[in-house]
């Protein structure tokens, strides 16, 4: 009878141990990623906005080793095919600064605090998103003005580096409008997905940032403020004029970059939870 009673402890105490490795070794579901994206979007609402400005100003400042590793790779690197396959990683680094630090990136923030407006749907958290979008993309734009400024009019970096960062600035203004903003969308789409991927990732998230960004620095995609800083090296250098700069990059690169992370992951992804439910 005891031997019968211990047998059947032992076999439940294996059962629970394979349902616990089970549960360890599967893929977490789209809820339980939806809810860990809302928890994170829930508490960017709530800091106070002199904190979004100050994180906001340094990711925008920080973007700025985007330009400055590709720039440097592509100054060292031999003139071929492969080239732009290596430089691109360097646009890699501004991205990895920014993300691994927790730092406020405005493409991140198209895709987190829309999931909150989409299920509450009033106006106090309209105005909460409005507050951190503005708020943020203030402080990138005012970090990426002075990043550039300081890359195209400093002494910093040396002079044939310099004249990288004005080739990639006047490669990213060669497209028309409508070609940004859906060279935007597709950037707007990657790193709200990258967002989405990112609690799950455990120990891949360099990884992960690494494959996200470099496809989008590699396909040519354009990002508000990675790109912003290549064309403000423009302005900068008067190699282009500031409203050529701000209306024939900036203000469709914007509206794609919102577009993609809204409408293509946000509003997606929260409709396949809210139909599931």
């Amino acid at each position: 009878m005891l031997d019968t009673q211990a047998q059947s402890e032992r076999n439940n105490e294996d059962h629970q141990r394979e349902q616990e490795e089970i549960h360890h070794r599967s893929s977490p579901s789209g809820k339980v990623v939806y809810q860990a994206v809302m928890k994170e979007a829930d508490e960017e609402l709530e800091r106070p906005s002199s904190a979004l400005f100050w994180s906001g100003l340094a990711a925008g400042l920080s973007m700025g080793f985007s330009l400055a590793a590709e720039g440097i790779l592509r100054h060292h690197l031999p003139q071929a095919a492969w080239s732009a396959l290596v430089s691109k990683l360097g646009y890699c680094v501004g991205f990895i600064v920014v993300i691994l630090g927790r730092q406020q990136l405005f493409t991140e923030n198209t895709l987190t605090p829309i999931l909150p407006l989409l299920q509450r749907k009033d106006g106090k958290t309209l105005g909460n998103v409005a507050r951190l979008w503005g708020v943020v993309l203030v402080a990138n734009i005012a970090g990426a003005l002075a990043i550039s400024f300081v890359a195209a009019r400093s002494t910093a970096f040396e002079s044939g580096v310099r004249d990288e960062f004005v080739a990639m600035g006047h490669e990213v203004m060669k497209h028309g409008f409508w070609t940004l903003v859906l060279r935007g969308v597709f950037a707007g789409w990657l790193i709200a997905l990258l967002v989405w991927m990112l609690p799950y990732a455990e120990s891949s998230h360099f990884f992960v940032i690494v494959l996200i960004t470099w496809l989008i620095g590699v396909a040519g995609f354009s990002h508000i403020i990675a790109g912003a800083i290549e064309v403000f090296v423009l302005g900068w250098s008067s190699a282009k004029p500031w409203t050529e700069v701000w209306g024939i990059y900036v203000v469709p690169v914007l509206v794609g970059n919102i577009s993609g992370g809204v409408t293509l992951v946000a509003a997606l992804n929260h409709a396949q939870i809210a139909s599931g439910r």
